[in-house]
């Protein structure tokens, strides 16, 4: 396989954006889907992003990050989806990788998600991932399950 790249996608690039979103959409039967409006202003501000996984400028795969209001310092991991011909090859681990170092930088000290009982290879990464089970946090029909993560410094990370 080529080299893929990762980057936090531009206003530029709304309509490639929504559009790996929406093919998550459909993979995944998600019910409560943001319209494009509510999307641009969820995730293009400050404190929230869409990282895009390209190949030869084909968008391949994407995670996403938005505030959470309700909570300090904290943010929302969203839509992680990478093509299935494109899976186990480190795409989505290094999707993670970008936004959590965004989420560091911006001074996120947690990281949450939802995810359903059937998502078991999600669920796997994330715990994989220092995803830690929580209580319900947001009134996601589909959810049944919710995680965070504690964010610490990289320094701080590295001695323990």
């Amino acid at each position: 396989m080529s080299e893929f790249e990762i980057r936090r996608a531009t206003s530029s690039e709304i309509h490639a954006a929504h559009a790996i979103v929406a093919e998550y959409y459909e993979a995944m039967k998600v019910v409560a889907r943001d319209a494009r409006e509510e999307f641009a202003r969820l995730y293009f501000v400050g404190g929230a992003g869409i990282w895009l996984a390209r190949l030869e400028e084909k968008v391949i795969g994407c995670i996403a990050l938005r505030a959470i209001p309700q909570f300090t310092d904290s943010g929302e991991v969203k839509r992680l989806y990478v093509q299935p011909k494109y899976r186990a090859q480190g795409i989505a681990v290094t999707l993670h990788e970008a936004l959590e170092t965004y989420a560091r930088n911006f001074r996120y000290r947690w990281l949450y998600l939802d995810t359903a009982d059937n998502m078991t290879a999600a669920i796997r990464f994330y715990e994989k991932h220092g995803y830690k089970r929580w209580a319900r946090y947001n009134e996601n029909p589909q959810a049944t399950i919710f995680m965070r993560k504690e964010l610490r410094d990289l320094a701080e990370k590295t001695e323990t």
